[in-house]
């Protein structure tokens, strides 16, 4: 495989659509969130996007076959509101090279589909545990930011300090160019483990913005479980608790 190459199973017709992107990243927030959408709204898959950019590798499934790795396209027709178009992945680009010609691949997927909103979802690490739940935001119009500090995302002064890295800054910067409203928001996290306390916060606000109900219960177990290591890991800083080699603080996402 020498270039970036689209399988396609179906093209719908979509009203409106807006694009969500919701690839890997810090504490697989947007990972989190994006999945979770196409699972509780039955989103169909209508495309498959593999690129000698991923890493070389396969994925092995349940049943012993393999797969190589992938990023997929779902779409959702809504019966009140937008359409949805909603990108997920086994992998971000391993090169810059490949960032910007992925992100062309999704800007030409999203023009096609003449999408006019992108959102663009991950995590904020903060090098530490999280106590409060908060939302960050950046977007390439002023309208934009603030349209979403309506629904309570928080812009900060020169935060994220170093930028907004791969896909969800890209989409935004690239986006602009083509004329698209493009906006990240990225949901804040220590950056040590799959967060999903984290991502049901951006999916709160994802839901309001895009005026759906979205059942959250999957995801307020798996951040029920989170909360259990974390108030082990905060146990264990404040010394209060022995680290033991038999005790498991990974979480599988």
């Amino acid at each position: 495989m020498l270039k970036t190459t689209i399988l396609r199973t179906k093209k719908p017709r979509l009203k409106n659509p807006i694009l969500i992107e919701g690839l890997p990243g810090v504490g697989h927030v947007g990972k989190l969130v994006a999945e979770h959408l196409v699972e509780e709204l039955g989103a169909k898959k209508i495309m498959e996007i593999y690129s000698p950019h991923f890493p070389p590798q396969v994925i092995v499934e349940d049943d012993g076959t393999i797969r190589l790795v992938r990023n997929e396209i779902y779409a959702f027709k809504s019966k009140t509101g937008n359409d949805l178009l909603l990108l997920v992945g086994d992998h971000q680009s391993t090169t810059t090279e490949g960032h910007y010609e992925l992100c062309g691949v999704f800007l030409d997927i999203a023009e096609e589909f003449k999408v006019k909103r992108i959102y663009a979802l991950g995590g904020y690490g903060v090098g530490q545990l999280v106590e409060n739940e908060s939302v960050l935001g950046a977007a390439n119009t002023i309208e934009l930011v603030r349209e979403l500090k309506e629904y309570g995302v928080e812009f900060r002064a020169n935060e994220p300090g170093g930028g907004i890295v791969g896909a969800s800054g890209l989409l935004l910067g690239l986006g602009a160019m083509r004329g698209i409203d493009a906006a990240c928001l990225m949901g804040v996290t220590s950056g040590y483990l799959v967060d999903p306390k984290s991502a049901q916060a951006v999916l709160k606000v994802l839901s309001k913005i895009l005026k759906i109900d979205v059942d959250m219960h999957a995801l307020s177990e798996r951040a029920s479980e989170m909360e259990k290591i974390v108030a082990k890991l905060r146990e264990m800083e404040e010394g209060k608790t022995p680290v033991s080699s038999e005790e498991d603080l990974r979480y599988i996402g």
